[in-house]
């Protein structure tokens, strides 16, 4: 009895140690103020300020409570702001149980479109998960010892993705129009499109300087060297598929030819979400559609 005792109280810790690291977030400091916080989901920007916590996405809603327990680490302040950068759910699902904290969200005005759209197909329209204030081309958010500066960019990942620029401490979180060292998933569906997508890392060279830290929507925390890398991987591929296409290749014979991506697939590139046969197919359909 003894030692079915001792079992259980061993599957209990098992089983406690698996949630924890189901919901494991990790903080790095990027300036005195400023962190990327990596856990389930895209990864997180977070700002302390004079006025409480101003974050960047927030993962799914079954992480709040940890993300909570760790911003307490950061500050006992508030979150007061959040800002979506796209609508997908590994970015917004916490925003109810943020928005219940009394935390206003920001989007661009295609995100909260998005998630209502959704939501009215599941006849479940849930207002505290929706943006509250929208914005079309930019926002400017104006603190003690920061200005922060939203983009947006279009037709990237998605028809409404955002950008976020910390002007001082020269941070920059992409979203999900950078996936560093892996191919990005384009959500064609949503409005995504590669050219947008290549735009969108355009763009964001002409923000950045050598010395910025840049907070990709999935991956380790990256330099100006790391998105221009990306956006010669991403220009190479879509370049040798439109001539593929120009030529009259067949969608199929496009999506099995290796040899468009071998050498990105060395390195390691397929290895994530989208996989190299998933990278082709996503070109060819968005250069294509």
């Amino acid at each position: 009895m003894k030692n079915l005792y001792i079992f259980g109280i061993f599957l209990l810790f098992l089983n406690s140690n698996a949630q924890n690291k189901k919901t494991s977030i990790t903080v790095e400091p990027l300036s005195e103020n400023i962190y990327m916080l990596t856990g389930k989901g895209g990864n997180i920007g977070v700002f302390k300020n004079e006025k409480g916590l101003f974050i960047i996405d927030d993962q799914f809603a079954n992480v709040s409570e940890q993300l909570f327990t760790t911003l307490k680490t950061i500050s006992n302040q508030p979150i007061t702001t959040v800002v979506n950068t796209h609508f997908h759910g590994d970015h917004t699902g916490g925003n109810e149980n943020i928005a219940k904290s009394g935390a206003i969200i920001y989007a661009q005005k295609n995100v909260r479109h998005r998630m209502k759209s959704k939501q009215q197909k599941k006849d479940n329209i849930n207002l505290l998960s929706l943006p509250v204030i929208t914005f079309d081309e930019g926002l400017q958010f104006y603190f003690k010892d920061e200005n922060i500066q939203a983009f947006h960019v279009h037709n990237a990942h998605t028809d409404g993705d955002a950008i976020i620029y910390f002007t001082q401490g020269n941070v920059l979180h992409m979203g999900d129009t950078f996936f560093n060292g892996r191919y990005p998933y384009i959500d064609v569906k949503s409005g995504g499109s590669i050219n947008g997508y290549i735009s969108a890392v355009k763009k964001a060279l002409l923000i950045i300087n050598d010395d910025t830290s840049i907070i990709p929507g999935h991956g380790k925390l990256a330099t100006k060297k790391d998105l221009e890398t990306f956006l010669e991987m991403l220009e190479t591929i879509t370049s040798r598929i439109q001539k593929e296409i120009d030529q009259g290749t067949s969608a199929n014979e496009i999506l099995k030819n290796s040899l468009l991506t071998k050498e990105y697939d060395q390195k390691g590139y397929g290895d994530g979400f989208i996989n190299s046969e998933g990278i082709r197919n996503t070109i060819y359909l968005s250069l294509t559609k």
